[in-house]
C-alpha cells in the first residue's frame, strides 16, 4: 500500500462567505455548515464557535475531536462505513487541514465527557490546546432515546469535518509525506533479519458511549482484526465513546495515531512492522478470554517477535491488557504495555486493577487521578456546569468565579494510552 499526505498548514480560522483556504487561513461558511447539519431532523440547533491557542477559552463538555480532510485519490472520502459507502482504505492521496480540528460539544446521555482549556495550567495537559478548534455545539430533540442521541452527535461531528475538509481540495499544499509498505510476505523478504513487530490496539467495547468503530462496525461486535497500519491513519477507526476524557482516544488521535507513526518511522530500520491488531475490550469474563486468546493467536501466526500493546480506558480493561501480555509472552513474543495509572490523588494507590508476572515492560502515561486547579475562563463554549458530572469532576469542584478543581480524568487526551499527549512518560 502507498499512502500520501498532502498537508495544508493553517494559521487561523475565521468565518467567511465560502468554505475555503486563503493565505493559510481556513474560512468557514457558518450558514452552510449549519444547514448541512440541520438536514438531520433529530438536530434542533447548531452553534459554531472558534477556540484559538492562548485565548482564555474553556470548551466543555467535549464529545470528540476530528481532523478535517479530503481524499484526493484512492476513494473513500470522509468516513467509509459511517458517512459514506464502505471501501478499502489505506491507499491514495489525502489532503489534511493541519493544525485544525472539529470539536463537538453538547448535552449527551452519560456524564463521562471532558474539558479543553486553551490557556494556562489546563492547556499543558491536552494536545488540543495547541490546535485551532472549530467548536460545534449540537442540540437534539428531547424525545430521542440514548442510542439515537449518541449517534446523532457522533455523526454530526463527522459530517462537519467532512464538509470542512472540502476546503482542502483546491488549497496550496505546504508539505508532502509519502509512506509505502507492501504485503507481509514482501516486507519479510526485504527485511529478513529485522524483528517482526505488531501493534495491538485495544478499543473500548462496552456498549452505549463505550464503543470504538472500525469501518463503521462497533468494536464490541468484532473478533480481533488485522489492519494495515495505513488504514487507521486513513479514517478507518473512529471514536464513539465518552469514557474518562483523559484516556479516551478521539477520532483525531486515531487519524494521527502516534504509536503507529513511531513504528512506521522504524520500519525497515530497526524493525519490520507487520501490522495493527485491533482488539475489543469486553466486559464479560468469557469475552475477555476469547478476545485475548484470538489476539495472541494472531500475533503468533504473524510470526511476531514482539508486540506493543496499548489500552483504552482503565479499570476492567486492565485485565485484558495483562492477559494479552501473558499469552504473548508464553508464546515467546516479547511485550511492551502502554497504560495510564489510577493511583489516587496522592499517587500511592495500586495503579492497575490486575497484574501479571510476564508484564516486565510497562510504559505509564500518567496518573488519571492527579488534581489540577484551573483558573476562570474569559469565555466558555458549552456548559461549565457539566464539570460537576464529568469523570474527574464532582459536586463542589466548581467555584462561583468559574475556577475549578478536576482530576486529569476530565481533561481530553491528558493521559492518552497511544502516547498522543503532552505528559512525559516513564518506563518501568
Amino acid at each position: 500500500m502507498k499512502l500520501t499526505f498532502r498537508d495544508i498548514l493553517i494559521k487561523d480560522i475565521q468565518m467567511g462567505e465560502t468554505m475555503e483556504v486563503r493565505d493559510h487561513i481556513l474560512f468557514i461558511d457558518r450558514k452552510a455548515l449549519r444547514e448541512h447539519l440541520l438536514k438531520d431532523e433529530r438536530i434542533t440547533d447548531v452553534k459554531v464557535d472558534i477556540a484559538r491557542p492562548g485565548e482564555k477559552t474553556r470548551i466543555i463538555p467535549v464529545k470528540d475531536v476530528i481532523e478535517p480532510r479530503f481524499k484526493e485519490e484512492g476513494g473513500g472520502n470522509g468516513f467509509p462505513g459511517v458517512t459514506q459507502k464502505s471501501v478499502p482504505l489505506g491507499n491514495g492521496i489525502v489532503r489534511r487541514l493541519r493544525n485544525t480540528t472539529v470539536v463537538t460539544v453538547g448535552d449527551l446521555v452519560g456524564f463521562q465527557e471532558g474539558v479543553i482549556d486553551m490557556w494556562g495550567k489546563g492547556a499543558d495537559y491536552t494536545p488540543f490546546s495547541k490546535t485551532l478548534n472549530l467548536v460545534i455545539d449540537i442540540s437534539v430533540k428531547k424525545d430521542l432515546n440514548p442510542h439515537e442521541h449518541e449517534e446523532t452527535v457522533r455523526l454530526a461531528g463527522l459530517k462537519a469535518a467532512e464538509l470542512i475538509g472540502l476546503a482542502a481540495k483546491n488549497a496550496d499544499v505546504d508539505e508532502c509525506h509519502e509512506m509505502e509498505i507492501g504485503s507481509i510476505r514482501e516486507e519479510a523478504e526485504k527485511y529478513p533479519d529485522l524483528p517482526r513487530i505488531a501493534y495491538i490496539e485495544m478499543l473500548i467495547s462496552q456498549g452505549l458511549l463505550h464503543d470504538g468503530y472500525i469501518y463503521g462496525v462497533k468494536s464490541s461486535q468484532i473478533l480481533p482484526t488485522l489492519l494495515h497500519p495505513f488504514e487507521e491513519l486513513d479514517n478507518a477507526v473512529i471514536s464513539g465513546n465518552c469514557v474518562a476524557a483523559c484516556d479516551k482516544i478521539t477520532t483525531y488521535q486515531h487519524q494521527n495515531n502516534s504509536a503507529i507513526l513511531d513504528l512506521l518511522a522504524q520500519h525497515g530500520k530497526t524493525i519490520n512492522f507487520v501490522g495493527v491488531i485491533v482488539t475489543p475490550e469486553l466486559t464479560t469474563l468469557d469475552g475477555k478470554f476469547k478476545t485475548c486468546d484470538f489476539t495472541a493467536k494472531l500475533a503468533k501466526h504473524l510470526g511476531c517477535d514482539g508486540v506493543i500493546i496499548s489500552e483504552e480506558g482503565y479499570g476492567n480493561p486492565d485485565s485484558d491488557l495483562v492477559m494479552i501480555c501473558s499469552r504473548c509472552e508464553k508464546a515467546g513474543i516479547k511485550s511492551v504495555l502502554i497504560t495510564d495509572e489510577c493511583s489516587g490523588w496522592d499517587g500511592m494507590s495500586q495503579p492497575l486493577t490486575d497484574t501479571a508476572a510476564e508484564a516486565q515492560a510497562v510504559i505509564s502515561t500518567g496518573n488519571v487521578s492527579y488534581v489540577l486547579e484551573l483558573q476562570p475562563a474569559d469565555k466558555v463554549i458549552g456548559n461549565i456546569e457539566a464539570v460537576k458530572t464529568l469523570a474527574g469532576g464532582w459536586d463542589g469542584c466548581l467555584e462561583a468565579d468559574g475556577s475549578m478543581k478536576v482530576e486529569l480524568n476530565a481533561v481530553i487526551g491528558a493521559c492518552s494510552e497511544i502516547g498522543y499527549h503532552n505528559v512525559s512518560v516513564a518506563l518501568y
